[in-house]
């Protein structure tokens, strides 16, 4: 199929070769290893002829900022997250990106949103940053949203950059992929005279742009050049042939698929679930043609991380009625008893649907996202006996815990030592636990470790704030002197209600171990 002639075909790889240059033998890996291989070499200028521009499906004109470093562009200015816009000092440009992308997103819910406030915030660029630096850290901080599959904000912060550069515009390209937006991507790269594209990413647009000759002249041009790999090769081949994709045997599994992989699988018929691939893949099937079962499970995942507000959660749970039950099921079915019985306001069987919901809840390891959609009307009930004290423990786990706490009257110790974390008054507490202890201590005085005072009186802020969300996720998994080295840090460091709400997570999350 597709057969061409041979001086056709050689004229083309000579164009094609001395647009593309060779192929260097040992490609580094992207920093995200299932990044896909869209763009060549970034010193490639010229645009190949086989996605020379043509009229666009639709076009998305991008551009840097003039004159500001795009490791200052951000999302949040400094008047929202509460931080100087000097964050991150003298430091190494290359050592702070390292440290980012080295961060763990397994971590509390109160770190979580710490660490996605600090990517997305509008930053001066380390005052040591050299020439050649520009873009280290907005290369760092794209990479760790993706890696919580906060693809939203990955999109727009690498927009609001512009995604000229070619190592900016493989992320983007990716992020496009996955949210269902291809088209668009494929026009921008038309468009975007500084990115040259590989040869399955030409194939792959050329065929999204309806020009199927060229594509499959493309495909033959890479096989005869030995630009596609066999896996390549047959997939491309299945995505162009239709008939092939329906007739043939199934493909093998992809060892480390990439967005254009999962894209072309999906296209021909072959899907790979998202459940094992990086999260950023689940962000895929939030799209409308993805079964509901699949929404639920990548919602609830992206939920975990802090990456979707709890409210497009809660949009998904109650779409429809699940038509079976235990497991996710059986969560669901809890869930939207118990959103009934919030909507009808009394207190008898909203205190009767709160126990399955709150331990279905807690299995799936989503207690902060049901804390932040019903924990302050849950406070404001005024519930009794077991079902009151149930909902005094979510109320602190909302941004509401400080108010909340001060209108409680405790009944156990457990109960004081919550409410002293609520409100920073720790004098006088006893705890009963090794956890409680350490607690308390980050909370009376204690003067920071010579490691993070070096920091402090170095005005390496940002790098400060890094180390303490180390301390607090390391701490978590058992070693309680580094949980208390945490809070007194982030005290430090103006990071007051971080620190309360990380202490509170700490005992009613039970994240340790």
């Amino acid at each position: 199929m597709w057969t061409r002639t041979l001086h056709l075909l050689a004229g083309l790889s000579l164009v094609l070769t001395a647009a593309t240059g060779p192929v260097p033998a040992d490609q580094p890996l992207s920093a995200i290893d299932w990044l896909s291989d869209s763009v060549t070499d970034p010193a490639v200028r010229s645009v190949p002829p086989a996605l020379s521009p043509g009229p666009p499906i639709e076009t998305i004109e991008v551009q840097p900022l003039a004159g500001i470093s795009v490791d200052a562009v951000g999302l949040l200015p400094a008047q929202v997250t509460g931080l100087p816009r000097d964050l991150w000092g003298p430091g190494q440009p290359e050592a702070i990106a390292r440290a980012i992308r080295s961060e763990r997103v397994d971590t509390l819910p109160a770190v979580q949103a710490l660490l996605l406030t600090l990517l997305l915030a509008e930053l001066d660029p380390p005052a040591t940053m050299r020439a050649g630096e520009d873009g280290v850290l907005l290369l760092a901080r794209l990479d760790k949203l993706l890696d919580m599959g906060a693809l939203d904000q990955a999109q727009a912060l690498v927009e609001r950059a512009g995604p000229t550069d070619p190592e900016l515009f493989r992320r983007w390209f990716d992020i496009s992929l996955l949210t269902g937006q291809e088209d668009r991507a494929c026009a921008a790269m038309r468009l975007t005279p500084d990115v040259a594209p590989t040869f399955p990413t030409r194939v792959f647009c050329l065929a999204r742009r309806g020009d199927w000759n060229a594509a499959a002249l493309t495909l033959e041009t890479a096989r005869a050049l030995g630009y596609v790999t066999d896996e390549e090769d047959a997939l491309l081949a299945r995505f162009l042939d239709p008939e092939l994709a329906e007739l043939g045997e199934p493909l093998p599994a992809p060892s480390r698929p990439s967005p254009l992989i999962f894209r072309m699988r999906e296209a021909v018929g072959e899907p790979l679930g998202t459940v094992t691939l990086p999260l950023a893949f689940a962000r895929s099937d939030l799209r409308t043609n993805a079964g509901w079962r699949a929404r639920i499970e990548a919602t609830e995942r992206l939920a975990r991380t802090g990456a979707l507000p709890p409210n497009q959660l809660l949009g998904i749970w109650t779409e429809r009625k699940p038509a079976a039950s235990g497991g996710m099921w059986g969560r669901v079915a809890a869930l939207q008893a118990f959103d009934v019985a919030m909507i009808a306001g009394q207190p008898g069987p909203v205190a009767a649907a709160l126990l399955p919901v709150w331990e279905a809840m807690l299995a799936a390891e989503l207690e902060v996202p049901f804390a932040q959609i019903y924990g302050a009307r849950l406070a404001r009930l005024g519930l009794p006996g077991e079902a009151g004290a149930l909902a005094f423990r979510i109320g602190l786990l909302t941004d509401e815990y400080e108010a909340i706490a001060r209108i409680r009257e405790p009944v156990s110790d457990e109960e004081r030592l919550l409410i002293g974390l609520a409100t920073g008054e720790v004098a006088g507490l006893a705890p009963g636990t090794a956890l409680g202890a350490a607690l308390v201590e980050g909370f009376a005085g204690a003067e920071p470790g010579t490691a993070e005072a070096r920091l402090l009186a170095e005005g390496r802020l940002g790098e400060a704030i890094l180390t303490a969300i180390d301390l607090i996720t390391d701490g978590a998994r058992g070693n309680l002197g580094e949980v208390t080295r945490a809070l007194v840090l982030m005290r430090r460091l103006g990071l007051e209600s971080v620190a309360r709400q990380s202490a509170l997570q700490l005992i009613l999350l039970e994240r340790r171990g």
